[in-house]
């Protein structure tokens, strides 16, 4: 998604009312119930977020000029560095040392890369197709991309071919180096 991500991709860009910034965190919970207890943590009462709308209909929320999460159509899906912040609060899965090079390069990631000895899923029943989802990487520490499901983890497990995961944001792209300075 974020491949070719630039400043020109830029349309408009605006800070956001307060109950705007109500809802967005409250939508935020609703999606990952663990946030509740750290998110006036992470998106203090008192910092400025600002949505920066761009091409494709892709809207971007920054808080204080970092990007913490965006939107495409209805789900919001956190940036890495909000991840980073608060790991444990998002569905995970994890591949092995193989394919960390081509999910830092924004491929694909394949079904073999998450169900070999080094990747894990989790156990049933797992996550739904089309679920956003945060890859680690084995024997790392944080996380390296997110992507999008595009099978269920069940079936990933017993089909065990082709495409498992489509890359929306991974360290390393536009997205992570956005700066609006």
């Amino acid at each position: 998604m974020f491949k070719k991500f630039s400043k020109e991709d830029i349309h408009s860009r605006s800070k956001v009312k307060s109950s705007i910034q109500r809802t967005l965190k409250s939508k935020l919970v609703s999606q990952y119930p663990q946030l509740e207890e750290v998110i006036d943590e992470l998106i203090p009462k008192k910092s400025q977020i600002e949505l920066i709308k761009c091409e494709d209909k892709i809207q971007l929320y920054t808080v204080d000029g970092e990007v913490y999460f965006f939107q495409k159509f209805d789900e919001l899906i956190p940036s890495l560095k909000f991840v980073h912040k608060f790991p444990q609060a998002y569905p995970t899965i994890q591949v092995d040392r193989g394919a960390i090079k081509f999910v830092l390069s924004g491929a694909n990631i394949m079904c073999p890369g998450l169900t070999s000895v080094g990747g894990k899923l989790p156990d049933a029943p797992g996550f739904e197709k089309d679920s956003f989802v945060i890859i680690n990487a084995e024997n790392k520490e944080n996380a390296l991309a997110i992507g999008k499901l595009m099978m269920s983890t069940e079936e990933i497990k017993s089909i065990n071919k082709g495409h498992g995961v489509e890359m929306i944001h991974h360290l390393g792209d536009p997205l992570w180096d956005f700066n609006l300075d």
